[in-house]
């Protein structure tokens, strides 16, 4: 049995998807239940699990049938474009995403050793620079674009000084990711050809001249990464960084700009950034459907039969709001529910990622403390595309300020090459922790 031949496949690509994907949920869920069949692509299928137990099931592994390894799969794929661009996206890496077992352990522990070197409050002060170095570009219009001007362009810069480089590089890797995600599949596979050059040039400079960076500490980390192992992690680095941060800014300044319970808050403080941002990992998840899986042998899971080489995907989105299905404690404080996903391959670098988002946001509504949106928010416009919850535009207005405009909010120097002045982590040591204090 292979989802070729199974009826009622809803698709997670167009406009009608893109502008109401709980719709697309909610007949899935009535038709099949739990897990769906879907295309992705025209002609590339996959099951979606769209039920929040289900989706646990799955990301925990129970039962121990679940695999990351797409080969069986990706073998099987029509040669299309629409196919290639899915490939760029799920075909097999060498890294921590597309692994099993000790070979995962020995990637993500890289990973997780990595991300421990930077310090919080340092990435707290780049992201500082970095946004306020954005904001005065369009503070003194009254208007902007919050998706094209802010959010699309905070996590591409941060990731690429974290990597070492100038930030003049920063435009190209910004095109490059934009390119990787879209729907179509030309531009699917231009972006992860883009990418591929952006990382071999940043491995080669720092196999020359090592720094205090990212990049200089995989190459130097115990678990002896080889060249192409040291590639496809920096891959995975910099793509499931810059999408997943890039949209949570817009979508929760899109619920922030909104909703008067987080409008208030601008002012006096009655929610948090935090609050919506919680809510926005919910309600909008910046990837919507992801969590690449493969079962090892046919498996009957929650109501549907799965084959080996056919592709499960997890909706993070669809399960998360599941009707009365996901506990109450998971709601006690707006919970992150599954956006960074769950067991042994949920996402480590969820705590830098908020970090980022919270910062950025923070440093926007200090310092255009009226933005209000130009649309109402239902007629915001949202990229097609199966992986993702994202705006294509955020339009805003507000009360035009200069960046030597007096307040309460000082604006923060940034350095002419907008790398901090002062090292991002602590000095180095034989040893590496394997959990970073970002709470602290």
């Amino acid at each position: 049995m292979t989802l070729r031949y199974m009826p009622g496949a809803g698709h997670l690509y167009g406009a009608e998807y893109a502008r109401n994907p709980q719709a697309v949920y909610a007949e899935l869920r009535r038709r099949h239940g739990a897990v769906a069949p879907v295309e992705i692509a025209p002609g590339v299928e996959a099951h979606l699990v769209i039920g929040y137990q289900a989706a646990v099931d799955v990301l925990t592994n129970v039962g121990g049938v679940w695999s990351k390894h797409p080969s069986a799969w990706q073998s099987r794929l029509p040669d299309t474009p629409e196919a290639a661009g899915m490939i760029a996206m799920l075909g097999h890496r060498p890294n921590a995403l597309f692994s099993d077992g000790a070979t995962h352990f020995r990637y993500r522990k890289a990973i997780s050793d990595c991300f421990q070197q930077i310090q919080p409050h340092k990435l707290r002060q780049l992201v500082t620079e970095v946004s306020d170095s954005l904001i005065s570009q369009f503070a003194a219009k009254g208007e902007a674009d919050l998706v094209s001007d802010f959010g699309r362009l905070i996590p591409a810069r941060i990731f690429n000084l974290l990597f070492g480089r100038p930030d003049s590089d920063s435009a190209g890797l910004t095109q490059a990711l934009s390119d990787l995600m879209e729907a179509d599949g030309e531009t699917g596979a231009r972006g992860s050809d883009a990418l591929t050059r952006y990382i071999g040039e940043l491995i080669q400079a720092k196999y020359a001249e090592r720094g205090d960076d990212l990049t200089s500490w995989f190459i130097d980390h115990p678990a002896a990464l080889q060249p192409d192992e040291l590639a496809h992690t920096l891959v995975l680095v910099v793509a499931a960084s810059y999408e997943p941060t890039a949209n949570l800014i817009s979508n929760t300044i899109s619920r922030m700009v909104s909703d008067d319970r987080y409008y208030s808050s601008l002012t006096n403080g009655a929610l948090s950034t935090y609050d919506a941002l919680m809510e926005a990992l919910r309600v909008e998840p910046a990837m919507s459907n992801y969590g690449p899986y493969f079962v090892l042998q046919p498996v009957h899971f929650h109501g549907t039969w799965i084959q080996p080489a056919e592709l499960v995907l997890v909706s993070y989105e669809a399960a998360n709001t599941e009707p009365v299905i996901v506990p109450d404690e998971l709601r006690s404080d707006g919970g992150a529910y599954l956006g960074f996903g769950a067991g042994a391959h949920r996402c480590p670098a969820s705590d830098p990622a908020v970090v980022i988002a919270m910062t950025a946001i923070e440093r926007l509504t200090s310092h255009l403390c009226d933005l209000e949106l130009t649309v109402p928010r239902e007629e915001l416009e949202w990229r097609p595309g199966p992986f993702h919850r994202a705006l294509a535009h955020l339009p805003v207005r507000f009360t035009p300020i200069r960046p030597d405009q007096p307040g309460d909010t000082p604006w923060a120097q940034p350095p002419s090459s907008l790398i901090p002045s002062e090292p991002i982590s602590p000095a180095r040591s034989a040893g590496y922790a394997t959990s970073a204090p970002w709470s602290s």
